[in-house]
């Protein structure tokens, strides 16, 4: 007896689970969507949807009055107040935003530092936020998790931040740092990596099971790997760290620093200085760049566009990806000149690899990176919606 109500127990939770995971991975759908998604009959997804909203984690609207074929169906969708606190610490500022289980964003602050903020200030800084937050616009939120993407290398099996050296972070506990300060549940992970999963699940790999993901931030360049369709994290999470290669140039003149990395070569604070900024956020540079006509700036995309075309030919031939994506200002330097990018790509890869692969900027802007850590903090409740395991 103890053992089939185990397995009926499970089955529930699995159930569940599907449920739960359908409206918040493709957006409100009909109870009889779901039937047909799931494979359930129409008591036991009824059942579940109202097991859903008991837990406040769902919400039951009116049938859509377009469906004008068969009977009316009710409408199930993530309930909009429960929310993960998705956290991008980096060297110039801290992005905090409130992230729904339906992906809105609820609200969303860049905190701009004048120094290297410490993992024992960045749980601070959360915690401060969380509380300001609390007291105004989420007043009447469910607060379930935090996610933090990190620029840096990230220990997979406890969240250790084995090494941001662009933060100087060496060994940081910010896990544990994080839920001391704010008593939630704390999730880590590599900044590239979880917009990688952002992108795969919602942007502009959705659907795409095979992803090559470049991501340029303030810190550098990192990487995540989708490989059919599951995220790729290597023995200890460390996979992706395309910005430490060691860049083919293939003019002398266009190196810039001797026996440096991707990371040195192409990057975000050349691009700052060419256009004569010190601070901005990824919008701002991105506009400063497009209104520019100046031949210096011409020539540092051009240049910055030329090496990652041969980082980008060297990924394809190693991973034969049918997609890559951009995101932060790898995606300004190809949206300067996309075609540009693609041809010195298709030069220098295999010529059956590169006829498969398609270049893409990253759909979610700069949303990419706090929506990829608020999945993250989102992943128990959506395994475990009832919350028994």
């Amino acid at each position: 007896m103890t053992e089939r109500a185990g397995t009926f127990d499970g089955v529930h939770r699995r159930n569940l689970s599907k449920v739960l995971g359908l409206v918040h991975f493709e957006g409100p759908m009909s109870r009889a969507r779901l039937t047909a998604s799931t494979g359930l009959n129409r008591s036991t997804v009824a059942s579940l949807a109202a097991e859903l909203a008991e837990l406040g984690l769902a919400v039951e609207l009116p049938p859509d009055p377009t469906n004008r074929v068969g009977r009316p169906s009710p409408v199930i969708a993530p309930h909009p107040d429960v929310m993960a606190i998705a956290v991008n610490p980096e060297v110039d500022a801290t992005t905090i935003a409130a992230v729904g289980l339906d992906g809105h964003i609820a609200v969303r602050e860049r905190i701009e530092a004048d120094h290297l903020v410490t993992p024992e200030e960045t749980a601070g800084l959360i915690a401060a936020t969380i509380r300001r937050w609390r007291s105004g616009r989420l007043h009447a939120a469910r607060i379930v998790a935090v996610g933090l993407a990190v620029p840096g290398l990230v220990r997979a099996a406890d969240g250790l931040v084995r090494l941001a050296p662009h933060l100087e972070w060496s060994d940081a506990p910010i896990r544990t740092l994080v839920e001391q300060a704010t008593g939630l549940p704390t999730a880590v992970g590599n900044d590239a990596s979880l917009g990688a999963v952002a992108e795969h699940l919602f942007g502009a790999g959705r659907g795409v099971d095979d992803i090559v993901y470049l991501n340029g931030g303030a810190s550098g360049i990192g990487g995540g790997l989708i490989v059919h369709g599951l995220p790729v994290g290597g023995a200890g999470g460390y996979a992706g760290e395309f910005g430490q290669n060691r860049p083919g140039i293939a003019s002398p003149d266009d190196r810039r620093a001797a026996g440096g990395v991707l990371e040195d070569e192409v990057s975000r604070a050349r691009l700052l200085e060419v256009v004569g900024l010190t601070v901005a956020d990824e919008p701002t540079l991105a506009a400063a760049l497009a209104a520019s006509s100046s031949p210096e700036v011409e020539a540092e995309l051009g240049r910055q566009r030329r090496i990652l075309s041969t980082a980008l030919a060297n990924a394809v031939n190693v991973l034969n990806p049918s997609l890559v994506v951009l995101g932060g200002f790898l995606a300004t330097v190809a949206e300067r000149d996309p075609r540009a990018l693609e041809a010195g790509l298709a030069e220098q890869a295999m010529p059956a690899a590169a006829e498969q692969v398609e270049i893409r900027v990253a759909a979610l802007g700069e949303d990419r990176l706090v929506i990829g850590a608020a999945e993250l903090a989102f992943e128990p409740l959506l395994a475990d919606p009832a919350g028994e395991e």
